[in-house]
């Protein structure tokens, strides 16, 4: 064992077991099937790992959008509070967890499809002791979060507000720590029908005991975060006992302290893993940050609130196929077949974009009605209507660049990507975006144009990248 060990290095560690693979796994690979056959084939491995996973997605994500309902029934200071807290800090946290968390999913990923099962566990507890460092390293934004937030020129009310709702919020950060570890773990395996099950749970008891807490006993804010706390970590402790009481026979081998050696390869790639994602979930809150001040800020922040909660319920499908897509290429890499990985790519970034299609026609049309959901308010709603065709092309945009960073993932190109992501983002949409809002007086539409189209040049570099990538080389290294 340790010699093994010691073989798998920083190139995903397997490129010994794969190039073995290649040559007497699957003799089968080698073999013509008809394109009906190859697109039932491959959508049968797809929705296997992209349903379960956008339904996980959207139980996840409708945890934040039932506790933002509630809190905005409570009051507009509350909402706005707790929108920057949700967007801008836990955005903060969650895109960082996140990324470090995506390390494992190629690992795990490329590690089943060579069948190196005996490592995903190892791999697993290695990313346990990497997130919880790093969830540690976080706590000071949310026990400063007022002074952070007025600092960078929030309104002082809504900023001391959303100081007591972060506070609520440093469970939820630990509970990420178990929620992306087990969900990359047990999506490589294709097991995650167990972890829709406890988010669709979650979910009903969420709802719930929001109505109990805030409606019915009227405890306010409290009420609501209590309720969100207790929904973020039934589903962990699902996972947990499924994870270590026999559900993953093969890759689950118990507690070992092969998880604290050679764990150098896995923090690089945890920290390659984690400046891609954050570089691109931080984006939408810098949205917020710089709508934070402008005029009005309350109703502006409201509205782009409720524009991004929307435009996050389109993201959880297009997160769900970015999961399929790393697991596919990580699998099929793993594997040794280079024509199966691309097949797979082609397959779903068509199937994301189609989707992607018919929700943006939908979101032209109906505007402001949506914005009743959130808010009482008709000078929030007028503000919603206002942004809704930048909403739509957000949507349109989100079906296809996911995708391509879950291929990125599964390939293991994460410090490639966050080069890009730095230029295109941060030295382009940014940039734009401030001219636009600030020097033009668009307002929040001149900075969510900016955005739009550091997104649109990033969709169309990660686009020139996979097409030019000899991807028979890929297997090889």
């Amino acid at each position: 064992m340790n010699k093994m060990e010691g073989e798998i290095k920083e190139k995903l560690l397997l490129k010994k077991v794969r190039n073995g693979n290649k040559h007497g796994v699957d003799h089968d690979i080698n073999k013509e099937e008809s394109l009906k056959n190859k697109l039932w084939n491959e959508n049968k491995k797809m929705w296997i790992i992209a349903g379960p996973a956008i339904f996980t997605r959207f139980s996840t994500f409708g945890i934040s959008v039932i506790s933002q309902a509630f809190v905005g029934h409570i009051g507009a200071t509350e909402l706005a509070a707790f929108a920057l807290v949700i967007t801008l800090l836990t955005r903060f946290a969650n895109g960082l967890l996140l990324g470090v968390a995506s390390g494992l999913e190629t690992l795990c990923g490329q590690a089943y499809g060579a069948n190196q099962h005996h490592m995903l566990g190892i791999y697993l507890q290695r990313s346990w002791i990497v997130l919880i460092i790093t969830s540690t390293l976080l706590l000071p934004v949310y026990i400063f979060a007022s002074p952070i937030l007025k600092s960078l020129g929030q309104d002082e009310i809504i900023s001391k507000e959303a100081g007591t709702i972060a506070l609520w919020f440093v469970p939820v950060i630990y509970s990420f720590v178990v929620s992306f570890s087990c969900q990359m773990f047990l999506q490589a395996q294709s097991k995650n029908m167990i972890i829709t099950y406890l988010a669709a749970f979650s979910l009903a008891i969420h709802v719930l005991f929001s109505w109990l807490l805030t409606v019915k006993y009227e405890f306010g804010v409290t009420g609501a975060m209590v309720s969100t706390i207790l929904a973020y970590w039934i589903p962990n402790v699902g996972q947990l006992i499924f994870v270590i009481s026999g559900g993953c026979s093969e890759t689950w081998k118990g507690f070992s302290t092969l998880a604290f050696k050679d764990l150098w390869p896995v923090v690089k790639l945890s920290l390659s893993s984690g400046a891609m994602l954050c570089l691109e979930v931080w984006y939408n809150a810098i949205l917020i940050l710089l709508t934070g001040n402008l005029k009005n800020a309350q109703v502006e922040i409201d509205a782009l609130s409720i524009c991004l909660n929307i435009s996050g319920w389109e993201m959880m499908i297009s997160l769900g196929f970015l999961a399929a897509a790393s697991v596919r290429v990580s699998n099929e890499l793993g594997r040794g077949d280079s024509k199966a990985a691309k097949f797979s790519i082609l397959n779903i970034v068509l199937m994301s974009f189609g989707i992607g299609l018919v929700l943006f026609i939908f979101f032209l049309f109906f505007r402001e009605r949506l914005a009743y959901i959130f808010t009482k308010s008709e000078d929030v709603a007028a503000e919603v209507a206002r942004l809704s065709p930048l909403l739509a092309f957000s949507i349109l945009l989100n079906s296809i660049q996911p995708v391509l960073s879950g291929v990125a993932i599964g390939a293991g190109w994460q410090s490639v990507v966050v080069y890009v992501n730095i230029g295109s983002y941060y030295l382009i949409g940014i940039p734009i975006g401030v001219i636009l809002g600030y020097v033009i007086k668009l307002q929040v539409q001149g900075v969510w144009i900016g955005m739009l189209i550091g997104t649109l040049i990033q969709t169309i570099i990660l686009i020139i990248i996979t097409y030019r990538t000899d991807w028979d080389k890929q297997v090889r290294t």
